[in-house]
């Protein structure tokens, strides 16, 4: 069997020479008229990377031996960085024969030599091309134009004078949004409270979606374009495309803000008055400030509660309740755009906080200070290690399951080909494949954690100054709430509560 690889980039897309189609055209005839042929076809992948879906294909069935020759239009259609070139060429000459369309490959000294030198030039030419690219931008940024669909809420990037335009069913949602925050007045307080008013009135995201998220208001109120200028070159993304291609977060490259001299201002249409923005900015300001670290009310097991039911944390509010206003820990998430919103597991503050209390001072005190260590173990031993346990089988079940349902995907893709949503089965793949990794990693940490609380002698340490802390306080019951949340922290990684009244305290 004859495999034709082909790939064209992004950037390559608009170029002649470099279409996919001619690419198999030539590929087929150098195979001959009636060869048996295979097509691995790579779509706007670049080849700065090893990681594209129809070469990875084409390398596993080499090594399934399904392959016995291979052609490719040219050696810069396998990769334009030579390192990637040289194992690809490497890895096809070891199952198969490699043969190239439009330059000739020999596997010898002097043949190795005008390959590799023929590699290097490649990569020249893609770095010089992305320079000219990069200038060409900056050249036409500095002349008012901007250089691509930037995406902004409230406009619309017109192609051909490379303008942005108010896109006005848009634009009024910008001023909208703008008018809610700053009229202590309006129909909704907050940001939180404006992505709940947009989400119950039904009013399309960007992206065409119903739900709006806290962020993206955020995202909105704090964007400098409404005021009439946009700026080109303010974020660094080299290396951000390639991103897709890494498995690992530690290798992907994050975006960073240039120095403000390297900024270039192009104008565009006002949607919000420079003083209005000011103002906001202002408002912004101050909502951070007032609200970070601090609450209204000061909660006693904050930051400790969980619900045993759904996995939400659970957090302290003030509630109504048959006319009369209370205080409880809910697991209700009403933040716009909250993924998980609680299943509606719900304790008063007063109760658990005085069971949780006790329970700290029934560990500490029954045996006395002398026994605390002994006591402490056997805790450790009933709750936590038996938490970590259940939680790893918790986490063996969830990756059982996502292994049926792939299979489940790419049978149904199999056998119903002719009436299948390719790009559905893949997101929904891509989707299990997060979930997976996701798992995998919590299953590596989990299992860390159930490991060295099994042999971790800092623990104690920690136990027996929350023992002497206690018992240096003459009248423990009179200490303040942080003093009391100190000591619960150094006992308690998480206390979680279930509807049925059940309570599990997991010891650090």
């Amino acid at each position: 069997m004859i495999a034709l690889y082909a790939r064209v980039s992004t950037e390559e897309q608009a170029k002649s020479g470099y279409s996919l189609q001619d690419q198999i055209r030539q590929c087929r005839e150098k195979a001959g008229k009636n060869a048996e042929c295979i097509e691995y076809v790579d779509d706007g992948y670049s080849g700065g990377f090893l990681e594209r879906p129809a070469l990875s294909n084409l390398r596993n069935d080499l090594r399934e031996k399904l392959i016995d020759k291979v052609i490719v239009y040219d050696p810069d259609r396998l990769s334009r960085k030579l390192a990637n070139q040289l194992i690809v060429t490497e890895e096809i000459e070891k199952r198969a024969k490699l043969i190239f369309v439009n330059s000739e490959y020999k596997n010898t000294p002097e043949g190795i030599l005008f390959y590799q030198m023929h590699g290097a030039f490649s990569e020249f030419e893609k770095a010089k091309i992305k320079e000219r690219m990069t200038n060409g931008r900056r050249a036409k940024a500095r002349k008012n134009k901007v250089v691509k669909d930037v995406k902004v809420y409230g406009y619309k990037f017109n192609k051909e004078s490379q303008e942005l335009e108010i896109y006005e069913p848009e634009a009024k949602i910008v001023r909208l949004i703008f008018e809610l925050f700053t009229d202590p007045r309006g129909r909704a307080q907050g940001i939180n409270g404006i992505a709940h008013y947009l989400t119950d009135k039904g009013i399309p995201t960007k992206k065409r979606k119903g739900v709006w998220h806290r962020q993206v208001v955020r995202q909105i109120l704090m964007n400098e374009t409404y005021t009439g200028v946009f700026y080109h070159n303010k974020w660094n993304t080299e290396g951000m495309l390639v991103n897709k291609y890494k498995d690992s977060d530690d290798e992907k490259v994050s975006m960073t803000l240039r120095p403000k001299e390297e900024w270039i201002p192009v104008e565009v249409p006002v949607i919000i008055e420079k003083e209005t923005f000011t103002f906001a900015q202002k408002l912004l300001k101050e909502s951070r400030r007032r609200w970070a670290g601090t609450s209204e009310n000061k909660y006693l097991l904050s930051g400790l509660v969980r619900c045993g039911d759904c996995g939400n944390t659970m957090t302290g509010r003030r509630a109504k309740n048959w006319g009369t206003y209370v205080f409880e820990y809910s697991d209700a998430k009403n933040t716009a755009g909250a993924k998980h919103k609680g299943c509606g597991n719900r304790v008063k503050c007063e109760d658990l906080d005085a069971y949780v209390w006790n329970h700290f001072v029934n560990v500490i005190t029954t045996e006395g200070e002398s026994a605390y260590s002994e006591v402490a173990a056997t805790t450790e031993s009933q709750d936590s290690i038996s938490f970590e346990e259940s939680e790893l089988q918790r986490i063996e079940a969830e990756l059982v399951r996502i292994k049926s349902g792939r299979k489940r995907l790419l049978d149904f893709m199999t056998n119903n080909a002719d009436i299948v949503d390719e790009e559905d089965i893949r997101n929904q793949l891509k989707e299990l494949k997060e979930k997976e990794d996701h798992l995998l990693k919590l299953k590596e940490e989990t299992a860390a954690l159930l490991e060295e609380r099994k042999n971790n002698e800092v623990n104690d340490e920690i136990r027996a100054k929350a023992v002497e802390r206690y018992f240096e306080n003459e009248n423990p019951e009179s200490m303040s709430i942080e003093e009391k949340q100190e000591l619960l922290r150094m006992l308690y990684r998480e206390i979680r509560v279930y509807s049925n009244g059940k309570i599990d305290f997991i010891s650090l």
